[in-house]
């Protein structure tokens, strides 16, 4: 019940949630008469308030002892060893917030540094997807690796809404806008030379927004043929037909499969000085110098 209100709220009102049934959240409080701390957990939590009386004193105790349960969850979710999280440079997002979300929910340190960690464990783990998911009682974080979802981190339910400001904050998304699904990008610079971008679409459910990040590594694309586990004689057919001076050729497979890498490295392959080469996507996932990439847009007529 602790994870159904944030511990900025028990710290403030020096209340704690003792139990759940229900509709109602028991909760204990010092002084009963201050209606806006129930007010506020009501509004939080959506569900009634049944207020328990307990001893000041021994209730800061029970408090205090509740967030530094989670914060030490926290640390030990974001340990990344000798990587400082909070320095990774991320780009994509906007300063402007939400007065309902407030500057503390998408840069608070802990937040910040365990959204970094999961992106970039994603990338060093060959991730082809990141999921972040809201349930009643759990919040729940996957990669999928060759095609297949693993459960890689269950932080604090109580921090989802947090991670969703961050999120959509570092994809340039609307806060406020927790209704409808929504799509952006973010980029993280892991080097002078190396940047990964992220596209992120958020999809609302019944206990919060799911947000996936697709991982889109440039790099993929300039390995070569040889790294894509071709079998020789599909390798030498997808080649034999990329010679040819026209034609189709599609990529069909399961989410994670290879079908958008195995594309851009057939446009790298195309891609010479004497070769004119114009794509159509949507949206463009890896950028390619040297090929005239455009993002269709049927809402401009762009397709």
């Amino acid at each position: 019940s602790v994870r159904l209100v944030s511990d900025k709220l028990l710290a403030k009102h020096r209340v704690l949630p003792i139990f759940r049934r229900g509709k109602r959240l028991f909760l204990a409080v010092a002084d009963p008469t201050n209606q806006h701390a129930i007010d506020e957990i009501k509004f939080q939590t959506s569900l009634a308030i049944e207020a328990v009386i307990v001893e000041d004193d021994k209730l800061q105790k029970a408090v205090d002892k509740a967030i530094e349960q989670v914060d030490n969850q926290m640390s030990a979710l974001t340990d990344a060893g000798d990587v400082d999280l909070e320095s990774l440079e991320v780009t994509g997002g906007e300063e402007e917030l939400d007065d309902k979300v407030g500057r503390d929910d998408v840069e608070d340190a802990p937040i910040v540094r365990f959204v970094n960690k999961v992106m970039l464990d994603a990338i060093r783990r060959g991730a082809s997807d990141i999921h972040f998911e809201p349930f009643e009682k759990l919040y729940r974080v996957r990669f999928r690796m060759d095609g297949v979802l693993k459960e890689i981190a269950q932080p604090p339910v109580v921090l989802a809404p947090k991670l969703c400001a961050r999120l959509k904050v570092m994809s340039r998304l609307d806060i406020a806008e927790r209704r409808v699904p929504q799509d952006g990008r973010i980029k993280m610079k892991l080097s002078k030379n190396r940047a990964i971008d992220f596209r992120v679409s958020t999809c609302p459910t019944l206990f919060g927004e799911k947000i996936v990040l697709r991982i889109l590594d440039p790099a993929q694309a300039q390995l070569g043929i040889d790294s894509l586990g071709y079998e020789p004689f599909q390798k030498d057919l997808y080649v034999k037909y990329l010679a040819k001076p026209q034609g189709m050729i599609l990529v069909t497979g399961p989410t994670g499969s290879g079908k958008t890498v195995s594309l851009y490295t057939g446009l790298a392959i195309l891609n010479r000085e004497d070769t004119n080469i114009s794509t159509a996507e949507d949206p463009a996932e890896i950028n390619l110098p040297g090929v005239n990439q455009v993002n269709v847009n049927p809402k401009v007529g762009l397709t």
